[in-house]
């Protein structure tokens, strides 16, 4: 029978890296070939791998909580957490866990059977206190919790957005306007700006393109970026900037209602840009160009960090997870 020592040699890479590659260890930084030259060489040398009931590591099966700071009508409303959401209980259910979720204003009885919880959106420290009250393993997505001591998943939005901006600028835009939300918590507790709004506007003032009358803040839904854009409309008429980044794919599709019904023609008076690119993004005309985010590669890193504390029986020591993104530009600009 062969063993991982037989795969190594014939493949030519190291013992250790046949192993994590064959275990789906996602931390181990190997390229697509080699991965790929494991798999390939093992299936070639008809390797099987143990009984998993000889690693109760690996075949203990988790029940995980995913706990929303949104209501089930309001993921639908936005469907970034949604994504994420899919993201998570996909790969709970490859790897044979099971899965099951409480929204925002639900009775979080059944957080008690679980063995772990990945609480999705954004907390405050009062309700992240409450969550450790239930002693369970946590991770964090779309929150910055590592002063509070526990691991998470986020977006790199500060590079995200200079990467827009950047593109329109060079694309010949020196008018560039915003629409953004203002969230807040799970239990209505207001937030810091947003992320993208001071990233947007660090970038601009460097380059002394900042325009605060090109930006308007409200919340992440369709309507109210219809709402601020047709304000921008009405306020501006033919000052209106030549192009707008828009913190949400949902504001986009507000916006760019209002756009058309003013007959302003997109992308050749107002270019547009967008962010998270949820399905919706390709389906409205013209489609979106959008900062592309990886909703479910952050739901699997957090599956990942959540079985790791609970396979080692503690939290260990809480890493913040970053994930890149891709501008990817489509009809909605020139």
């Amino acid at each position: 029978m062969a063993t991982i020592k037989d795969i190594a040699e014939k493949a030519g890479v190291s013992q250790a890296t046949v192993s994590r590659v064959l275990n789906q260890d996602q931390n181990l930084s190997v390229s697509d070939a080699t991965r790929k030259l494991i798999f390939e060489t093992a299936e070639k040398l008809h390797y099987q791998k143990k009984d998993r009931k000889n690693n109760p590591l690996q075949s203990k099966r988790y029940r995980i909580a995913i706990l929303e700071w949104v209501t089930e009508e309001e993921e639908l409303e936005d469907l970034y957490y949604y994504s994420i959401r899919v993201g998570i209980e996909k790969q709970a259910q490859e790897l044979g866990h099971e899965i099951f979720r409480v929204f925002n204003l639900e009775d979080w009885g059944p957080l008690e059977k679980a063995d772990g919880i990945i609480a999705l959106g954004k907390f405050s420290p009062e309700t992240i206190r409450q969550l450790e009250s239930y002693q369970k393993r946590l991770v964090f997505v779309d929150s910055n919790t590592l002063v509070y001591g526990h691991t998470c998943v986020m977006t790199d939005f500060e590079t995200s957005v200079y990467q827009a901006l950047a593109y329109l600028i060079e694309s010949g835009h020196n008018q560039i306007g915003l629409l953004v939300g203002q969230e807040t918590t799970a239990d209505n507790r207001p937030l810091q700006t947003d992320p993208r709004y001071m990233s947007f506007k660090h970038y601009l003032e460097e380059k002394e393109l900042y325009q605060p009358d090109y930006i308007r803040v409200g919340h992440f839904s369709s309507d109210s970026g219809y709402d601020m854009m047709k304000e921008l409309i009405d306020e501006l008429g033919n000052r209106l900037p030549s192009a707008f980044f828009m913190a949400s794919d949902a504001l986009a599709v507000g916006a760019l209602r209002a756009l058309q019904e003013a007959s302003i023609p997109v992308p050749d008076r107002v270019s547009l840009i967008s962010f998270n690119d949820t399905s919706i993004a390709k389906h409205v005309y013209p489609p979106l160009s959008t900062v592309t985010v990886y909703t479910e590669e952050m739901g699997k890193q957090a599956i990942h960090s959540l079985l790791q504390d609970l396979q080692r029986g503690d939290s260990g020591i809480p890493t913040m997870h970053t994930l890149a993104t891709r501008l990817t530009i489509r009809e909605s600009t020139r």
